[in-house]
């Protein structure tokens, strides 16, 4: 009876390992939507990029028209330093022998499922803390007032044309939103009022479809994202996983830790800190609600 016990518990280790991994898979939204690199320093600092692919182009420039024999103009790519401290997220839950054993209510599967959710609800919040601090974004455009998605003159609400202000924002510093990597991420109040516009259902490249990871459809060729960390009043276009890179120091653990007829401890953690590494790849939409 006891190889049996033994391996029971094994198992039983083995899908709450798998069950709450699963969980985070399924519902992390920022994080998707970044590069993951492996770190092994307490404190990790990188050099953000300044893109200034446009400044001094056309007539004068030093760079087109180069004479005969001249010496080659130099360049340099700017670059900032920024340092931050990798940060644990961490959670556990404790469930007695008579829930999992008795309980009407499937408490084990609820314990994995919401402590899942919440270790990458923290992650995701900071994706997005770190995005929104000044200097992570390169980009900015501003809805005029009285033209925001909920205007209460209909015909003002134009979400594609502020969406494509955006891609063209980023176009200018040579970034390709539409090349098949792009992303508009939104807070589900300012879904509702894009996707309830007709001049959004009624256009061509608009693909209904919940999938996980948040994504809610497709519009301009871009995926869209639903997130609940995103300020309401915001959006963000951006490209994935190019210059958005989470430092990933330890990978999602999870333990159970069983005290025999008494109860079992869930335990998960992971450490990471998030780095906007190509600033220049996400513009922010701002005022979209009046």
């Amino acid at each position: 009876m006891a190889a049996v016990t033994d391996r029971e518990a094994d198992l039983r280790k083995e899908y709450i390992d798998t069950a709450v991994k699963a969980v985070v898979k399924i519902e992390e939204k920022w994080k998707s939507l970044c590069a993951v690199d492996s770190s092994s320093a307490w404190t990790e600092s990188y050099f953000r990029e300044t893109n200034d692919d446009s400044t001094d182009g056309g007539t004068g420039s030093p760079i087109r028209a180069v004479p005969q024999y001249a010496p080659f103009p130099f360049f340099d790519v700017t670059e900032t330093k920024v340092s931050s401290i990798i940060q644990k997220y961490a959670g556990e839950s404790i469930i007695s022998l008579e829930a999992q054993q008795n309980a009407t209510v499937p408490m084990l599967q609820r314990k994995i499922y919401r402590l899942g959710r919440k270790i990458i609800y923290q992650v995701d919040y900071a994706i997005e803390a770190g995005v929104a601090t000044a200097g992570a974004f390169g980009n900015t455009i501003p809805i005029t007032a009285g033209y925001e998605w909920d205007s209460d003159t209909i015909a003002n609400r134009d979400p594609i044309k502020d969406i494509l202000d955006c891609v063209q924002e980023l176009r200018t510093d040579g970034i390709d939103a539409l090349s098949g990597n792009g992303y508009i991420v939104v807070n589900g109040t300012d879904y509702t009022n894009m996707i309830s516009n007709t001049k959004v259902l009624n256009h061509p490249t608009y693909e209904s479809g919940v999938m996980q990871n948040g994504q809610a459809g497709k519009l301009l060729g871009m995926i869209i994202v639903i997130s609940e960390v995103v300020t309401i009043d915001t959006a963000y276009i951006l490209v994935a996983r190019q210059g958005m890179v989470w430092k990933q120091a330890q990978a999602l653990k999870v333990v159970t830790i069983v005290d025999p007829g008494k109860q079992t401890t869930i335990r998960a953690w992971e450490r990471g800190v998030f780095q906007s590494q190509a600033p220049n790849e996400i513009c922010k939409l701002t005022n979209t609600r009046k």
